[in-house]
């Protein structure tokens, strides 16, 4: 059987709108405020007037429910749903949901609507906190593209730049602070920020903000805050720390999940191939220039290995940027904007990214290096399948990480599918440390070992023989015909 290229995912809904990453880097500057202009824009010719009225049964004004018109959004996504009304009410919410399920609507659009029924005071009257520099620009997009009609103004606070066009900011009564907590922390210090008027307060990818390190000043800049306040929590996972942190900060807090904490995303397709070290690049190339992968992102575990890659897949004439914490600013910038325009299809990122990208109609997600942390799967893999479309996740992985992917299985509480015409190695697992009399390890971590039986990666050449498959499939049988991978 011929080498088979990925499916093209198909796409169902709505535009939704996400999330973004990485803080520390140098270079670049940072958006001015933008004021929210009172005076609609007028609507796009072909677009029909009918208004979401799904948004507007949720409690939102006529305003906000016309802007999300322009922005084409036509029903609530489960998260939108429940925090909306919640929020619209002034109480506290403590939200689990992975990412890509639209929960920068949930609290930015009850948020506007709050702000907009009284005059602007010349206080900071919400802040949203979130753990990367590109989260907190593009939440500030959405506040922009929701509040269009209300007049309302916000600026955007992140490291990595210079901060005099920042305090300049500050200076012009913004409503609404979207910044990350060092920098913040930062202005706070030098007497630049005062939140003594913060009404509410957003705290956006806790989980992330734990993983970062961020919790100390986390909790430095909430202890600023009024104790009379609305708190609104967001978070992908919700570990231990996370979970003691919601108890300090909210007051009887509407809670709800929308997906079980470590379970990947439903609409996107994973695939698994074993290939040896070697082998690797030639595979990515020869699966990156199938027809289907209209728009891919391709992780890996370092900063330089990412470089690497980029002058090889440009050498093999593959339109290819990239991304990571060592670039500028302003390099990130303008490859993020060639990535969402089109100008660039593949896009290659570290885990610094795997939370900072929100593009429309990324078909494939390529786990060219497995991450040393089981969560960063999920969140690696959430860049597709967002908002009701479709996506695929591609997993290449060598015989030393053979233990890096036991541990992603146990974290998903699944196995990833097996490429058709793939088989998987045998024989312990690399890395994995071993246990004695079974336990909760199982085989070298419960993961593929003696699990799935075939052909070791370790000289033989691999198989295969395509991609295909569904995250709900389980495993496949090895199929087709062996290649010369």
């Amino acid at each position: 059987m011929p080498f088979q290229q990925p499916r093209r995912p198909r796409s169902h809904g709505a535009h939704q709108p996400s999330s973004s990453r990485g803080e520390p880097s140098r270079g670049g500057s940072t958006p001015p405020v933008r004021p929210l202009p009172a005076k609609a824009a007028a609507p796009a010719p072909t677009r029909p007037v009918n208004l979401p009225e799904a948004f507007t049964a949720l409690g939102l004004l006529p305003k906000l429910v016309r802007a999300l018109g322009d922005e084409g959004y036509e029903h609530p996504t489960p998260i939108q749903a429940q925090a909306i009304p919640a929020a619209l009410e002034g109480k506290d919410v403590l939200a689990c949901a992975q990412t890509g399920t639209g929960k920068t609507a949930g609290f930015v659009l009850p948020i506007l609507q709050r702000l907009s029924a009284q005059p602007n005071n010349g206080r900071i009257r919400a802040l949203v906190l979130t753990p990367t520099r590109e989260l907190a620009a593009q939440i500030g997009e959405r506040a922009a593209a929701y509040g269009r009609h209300l007049g309302l103004r916000h600026t955007v606070i992140y490291g990595g730049v210079g901060q005099q066009r920042q305090e300049a900011a500050l200076r012009t009564r913004v409503d609404i602070v979207i910044a990350t907590p060092g920098r913040l922390m930062d202005l706070m210090e030098q007497g630049y920020v005062k939140l003594g008027g913060v009404e509410s307060f957003v705290l956006d990818e806790a989980d992330r903000m734990l993983d970062m390190g961020f919790l100390p000043d986390v909790r430095r800049i909430v202890a600023t805050l009024p104790p009379v306040r609305q708190t609104l929590m967001f978070s992908a996972t919700m570990p231990p720390a996370i979970a003691q942190l919601a108890h300090s900060i909210l007051k009887d807090a509407v809670r709800f999940t929308i997906a079980p904490t470590v379970t990947t995303a439903q609409t996107v397709d994973q695939v698994l191939y074993h290939v040896n070290k070697n082998d690797k690049r030639a595979l990515l190339e020869e699966l990156l220039k199938g027809p289907v992968m209209s728009r891919a992102i391709v992780f890996t575990r370092t900063k330089r290995g990412a470089d690497k890659l980029f002058e090889q897949l440009e050498r093999g004439g593959i339109d290819v940027a990239v991304i990571h914490g060592n670039k500028s600013q302003g390099a990130r910038q303008r490859a993020l904007g060639d990535f969402r325009d089109g100008r660039t299809r593949v896009l290659i990122a570290t885990d610094i990214a795997a939370r900072g990208i929100d593009v429309d109609g990324i078909s494939h997600v390529v786990n060219y290096d497995l991450p040393d942390v089981a969560e960063s799967y999920v969140h690696r893999i959430g860049r597709t399948g967002r908002a009701g479309a479709l996506g695929s996740a591609i997993t290449l992985c060598d015989n030393a990480e053979r233990h890096l992917l036991a541990d992603v299985e146990r974290f998903i509480r699944q196995p990833i599918p097996l490429a058709p015409g793939q088989v998987a190695p045998s024989g312990p697992i690399p890395g994995a440390p071993s246990r004695k009399g079974g336990g909760g390890g199982g085989k070298q971590g419960g993961g593929h070992g003696a699990q799935r039986r075939g052909v070791g990666s370790g000289g033989k050449q691999q198989t295969y023989a395509g991609v295909r498959s569904s995250s709900n499939s389980g495993r496949r049988r090895p199929t087709g015909t062996k290649s010369s991978w």
